[in-house]
């Protein structure tokens, strides 16, 4: 297996074989509590606009997300994983959810387009994710950091991946992870400090703690283009 670490739009464009696409703060940390929480499937979508359009089809989905960080007016939840924590699975199980965000859905759009096979992962889910890798016979696995807004790298999206990369090949030196060096680099950065700053409400302080734990969500996110829609779901080591 080889594995290479890239970043941003020109990797989520450049990905071939099994991508795996890194959001930490805070689409994909969203999608896996979904996921866990029972979510039957999550649409990702570009826009707004696109998300409408589903619900006018069909009233039942929900949509989830941001534009530039920001809640969405008419959406039913932000993209924010302590929302849909205090949601709770009796809100979440059994739904179709509509899932926009600026960095890591727009990633996994991308790549959906290029890749064989495309996989979401967060700090959350990363351990589940590289069994499931393990349990296939992949040459090739691409893991692409999105960081903010796919422009500029984040420590986070960056340590993740790295941690990634150390579970798939715990003997290479170059993406050797130190989880203490990486929780003091994410958690001087700007991208946690905005949350645990909290100075704008819909950055709260609790979706960086809880997009920080690790490996806590057993669910494998697996991004497929089907009648036109890149679909994610939930799935297991061995199943197809």
């Amino acid at each position: 297996m080889r594995v290479i670490l890239s970043s941003l739009e020109e990797g989520a464009e450049a990905v071939r074989g099994l991508a795996v696409i890194v959001d930490v703060f805070r689409a994909f940390t969203c999608a896996a509590l979904m996921l866990d929480m029972g979510v039957e499937e999550i649409i990702l979508v570009e826009s707004p606009e696109e998300a409408f359009q589903l619900k006018n089809k069909d009233p039942e989905l929900l949509l989830v997300g941001e534009v530039q960080g920001q809640p969405i007016e008419g959406f039913d939840l932000p993209n924010s994983p302590y929302e849909i924590l205090k949601k709770g699975p009796e809100t979440l199980r059994g739904r179709k959810v509509v899932h926009r965000s600026s960095s890591g859905v727009q990633g996994a759009l991308l790549a959906v387009e290029r890749a064989e096979s495309v996989l979401l992962a967060s700090f959350l889910n990363a351990a589940a994710t590289a069994r499931f890798i393990a349990c296939g016979n992949y040459p090739l696995v691409h893991i692409v950091a999105m960081g903010h807004q796919m422009k500029s790298p984040t420590p986070e999206d960056e340590w993740c991946a790295r941690y990634l990369a150390s579970l798939l090949e715990p003997s290479g030196e170059r993406n050797r992870y130190d989880h203490w060096k990486a929780m003091r680099e994410i958690l001087a950065s700007y991208e946690a400090q905005k949350f645990l700053r909290s100075e704008r409400s819909y950055y709260p302080p609790e979706d960086a703690v809880i997009s920080l734990q690790r490996d806590v969500v057993d669910v494998v996110m697996v991004a497929r283009k089907e009648g036109g829609l890149a679909l994610v779901r939930a799935e297991r080591c061995g199943s197809s």
